[in-house]
This record gives C-alpha cells, structure tokens and sequence, in this order.
C-alpha cells in the first residue's frame, strides 16, 4: 500500500470519527437544553413557593443561632 493510500484511509476514518463526535455534542448539547428548562421551571417553582409562605417577601430580623428568640420559643432553657 502506497503512502497516499494509507493517508485516505486514515483521513476517512479520521472524518468518521468526527462526525460521531459531532452526535455526541449535539446530544450534549440537546440534554442540557432539557436541564435548563428543568432548573429553571424548578427555580420558578421555588419562588412562588416562597411568596406564598410569605407575600411581602420580607422576612423579618431573622437570625440564625438568636439565643434569646430560642429561649423564647422554649427551645432553650
């Protein structure tokens, strides 16, 4: 087999091996369409679950660990 052969052979294989990688990017490409919509319909989800909890969308003087709001409630003693 001559030179120019073996390059054929190899630049066809080469060109098969593209395309087939080409379908997976685009299958990629295609499920992380899907998972973006799924987040993002997740994430609106969420967030009208939170303003049903609460409309005014504020949420006080919350605090995380507040010794004397736990005390309080009778959490601490």
């Amino acid at each position: 087999m001559s030179l120019n052969k073996l390059v054929e052979v190899y630049q066809f294989f080469w060109m098969l091996e593209s395309h087939h990688q080409q379908r997976l990017a685009w299958e990629d490409a295609a499920e992380a369409r899907i998972a973006r919509a799924r987040a993002e319909a997740q994430a609106s989800a969420q967030l009208r679950a939170m303003l049903a909890a609460n409309p005014s969308g504020a949420l006080g003087h919350a605090r995380l660990n507040d010794r004397h709001a736990l005390k309080r409630s009778g959490l601490l003693k």
